[in-house]
């Protein structure tokens, strides 16, 4: 059990990490100063699994920097989350059944691996690095910038990355055994079995399918458009909070957010286009469309997704059940699915330096003459609106799932034979 929990483990950052370098190497992070790299990776570990890192700077006798970043590197997260959960599942395939003490038992030599790496990661994820700045206008800002020697730092919030990372160690777990039909269930659950694995499973099938998708067409950006390395940095640091993001939006869901300044890595062209405006913009449907008519395949692909997701749904679930139940399964299940997306695809990030009290005028030159000194992304979603189009859908879907699967033969039932 402990070999088996300590492999699991070991495998699961090691995933994480790998995923999380070769992002940040094709975002340009390796040229960190200061050596930062190998703990900008742990920092972004960290955060994968729902750490707190916090950031924080100082620019000398006569600035200050102010720096804030609160987003989930969602590729980094599913690499280990899969990665665990196989590990979790694979002791237990062939077992017909599994007592509380022995699942409790496999959960907590989990946990007491999980508690000693998160900690080593948060040790090691703190830096402070001097933020290089440049000045294209001859020397105008040039002493009063070398004098302010901005310097940004970064370190994890260890009792809150414990609790955090725990919890999604937890949630994971969970998932995974209500997703597996393999994995055994201890006798009180069993009954819980029928109405939620099948709902469990289409979700998580819905949402890799809306990675696989992404995935497709981050490829072919990056082989037929100019900078493959930010498109591959945006694969393996946020595919996921970008493809789980238009599918809420094929749904209907309206997103509100702003980009600023030359801060993060390269968006998708069209929806860099709708959020760099002076004001906070929406992201829906309509205004993708307004920058490019391909983003109405947004909503073929979430009709397709959803019908087929209902569909796998009912195929699994028993025979007997009827209709209604399959529209109200679908439901819930889809506005759970879409509340999680909500909650962790958003991101919101911010850089400025502020020089001798007047950062908002100087943010105002900085940009003129191409500074640098200030940025800001900041995307967060409509929820109430994001849940009442999934309920919506989720009741169509799992209705007309139900009846696309009347055909098929399924578990439980049984036909009768030809005399």
């Amino acid at each position: 059990m402990w070999r088996d929990a300590f492999v699991t483990v070991f495998a699961g950052l090691a995933a994480m990490a790998v995923t999380a370098a070769l992002g940040l190497w094709a975002a340009g992070a390796a040229d960190l100063p200061g050596g930062a790299f190998p703990s900008v990776v742990a920092a972004v570990v960290v955060m994968a699994v729902g750490g707190s890192v916090g950031m924080s700077g100082g620019a000398g006798a006569i600035a200050e920097t102010r720096a804030d970043l609160s987003v989930l590197p969602l590729s980094v997260t599913l690499a280990g989350a899969l990665v665990i959960a196989v590990g979790f599942l694979r002791p237990l395939r062939h077992r017909a059944v599994v007592g509380v003490r022995e699942l409790a038992g496999r959960a907590a030599c989990l946990a007491a691996l999980w508690v000693p790496a998160l900690v080593v990661l948060s040790l090691f994820a703190r830096h402070t690095f001097r933020v290089p700045l440049e000045d294209p206008t001859g020397g105008l800002f040039d002493d009063l910038l070398e004098e302010a020697s901005p310097e940004v730092g970064f370190r994890t919030d260890l009792p809150v990355t414990l609790l955090l990372g725990l919890l999604w160690l937890a949630g994971l777990l969970a998932v995974a055994l209500l997703v597996s039909r393999r994995a055994p269930l201890p006798a009180r659950l069993v009954r819980f079995q029928e109405p939620v694995r099948p709902a469990a499973f289409a979700m998580v099938a819905l949402l890799l399918s809306c990675v696989v998708l992404g995935l497709v067409v981050a490829l072919v950006v990056a082989v037929t458009r100019d900078h493959p390395a930010e498109t591959f940095a945006v694969i393996l640091l946020g595919l996921p909070n970008l493809a789980w993001m238009a599918f809420t939006v094929g749904l209907g869901a309206s997103w509100e957010g702003k980009v600023d300044g030359p801060f993060g890595l390269r968006m998708p062209q069209m929806l860099d286009k709708v959020l760099r405006t002076p004001d906070i913009s929406t992201v829906n449907l309509r205004t993708l469309t307004e920058q490019d008519g391909r983003a109405w395949w947004l909503l073929v692909a979430a009709v397709v997704l959803v019908v087929a997701a209902a569909f796998l749904m009912a195929v699994r679930s028993p025979a007997r059940m009827r209709l209604w139940q399959h529209a109200v399964h679908m439901a819930v299940a889809l506005t759970l699915t879409v509340l999680a997306v909500c909650l962790t695809a958003g991101i919101s990030a911010h850089y400025g330096l502020s020089l001798l009290g007047i950062g908002d005028f100087l943010s105002e030159i900085s940009g003129g003459l191409g500074l640098g000194l200030d940025g800001e992304v900041s995307l967060r979603p409509r929820l109430w609106t994001a849940l009442g189009l999934a309920v919506l859908w989720g009741l169509v879907a799992g209705f007309l799932g139900g009846l696309l699967a009347a055909r098929v033969h399924r578990r439980g039932e049984v036909r009768p034979s030809a005399s």
